[in-house]
């Protein structure tokens, strides 16, 4: 395997792209609308797809949710290992401020600083920084 690359299906797809940048930075790329496309009619003005180039490893594909039955974020833990204390202290907050934090952010047993956090679209994300 090459890489894994997240893919969610998310309600108010460019509003949840440019708050996940505000979180992790990067940039918005490849992004196309379901305008003019005949299976997507009645849905213009919504994203098909959506990247989050957050760096060269890193890639966050989104694109609207089509079908109202998706429940978001009630399965997949989203784990990011972070590169510093800043980092993880930083988008912990940025999460939480509209989220709801299911673990406290804190130092661990097995050397890492370690938090979890159920974002404000659902998605929950488990973000660690081994020290």
């Amino acid at each position: 395997m090459k890489k894994l690359v997240p893919h969610f299906r998310i309600k108010n797809c460019k509003e949840a792209i440019q708050y996940y940048q505000k979180v992790f930075g990067g940039e918005i790329k490849n992004t196309q609308l379901s305008d003019g496309i005949d299976m997507f009619k009645g849905h213009e003005g919504k994203y098909i797809h959506a990247e989050l180039h957050i760096n060269e490893n890193v890639i966050l594909y989104m694109a609207d949710v089509f079908d109202e039955n998706i429940v978001n974020g009630n399965s997949i833990l989203m784990g990011p290992d972070l590169d510093s204390e800043e980092e993880i202290v930083k988008i912990y907050e940025e999460l939480s401020k509209d989220g709801k934090i299911m673990m406290n952010l804190q130092d661990t047993f097995w050397g890492a600083k370690h938090g979890i956090v159920k974002d404000k679209y659902g998605i929950s994300w488990e973000l660690n920084y081994t020290k």
